[in-house]
């Protein structure tokens, strides 16, 4: 199977023309080697994704005959995922919420619409 299909097959990617466009961009390997969007995947490979700046890692155990559940597909990867690029993707998470918590900050769209509704009702009111 073609591995930006087994990509997308596995969930590593929304869609399967993104999976082609990282795998075009050099950002998948299959045992250490860069992999061209039509190379095959094997059972027993071990691949390395480049994605949301850190490094997720894995062997292929089965080939898929479709798009899997989120909840099946640990039938046909092993994660092998470093603990350190996990705590680097938490940083950046933790990094983002650093600076603006979420509802602070400027009112949302929705948030301004149901401020106006709530004002709306008190200009009935007379003093």
């Amino acid at each position: 199977m073609r591995i930006d299909k087994f990509l997308w097959f596995v969930r590593y990617y929304k869609t399967r023309s993104i999976a082609t466009d990282e795998t075009g961009k050099n950002r998948v390997w299959i045992n250490n080697i860069q992999a061209k969007p039509a190379k095959e995947v094997l059972v027993g490979d071990h691949v390395k994704v480049r994605k949301n700046q850190i490094f997720y890692e894995f062997e292929v155990l089965q080939i898929p005959k479709n798009r899997q559940g989120a909840k099946t597909v640990s039938l046909y990867i092993k994660d092998k995922t470093a603990i350190e690029q996990l705590e680097i993707l938490e940083q950046h998470r933790s990094s983002q919420n650093y600076y603006r918590e979420r509802g602070e900050g400027r009112p949302t769209k929705k948030d301004r619409r149901d401020l106006d509704d709530f004002m709306s009702d008190f200009d009935d009111f007379e003093i």
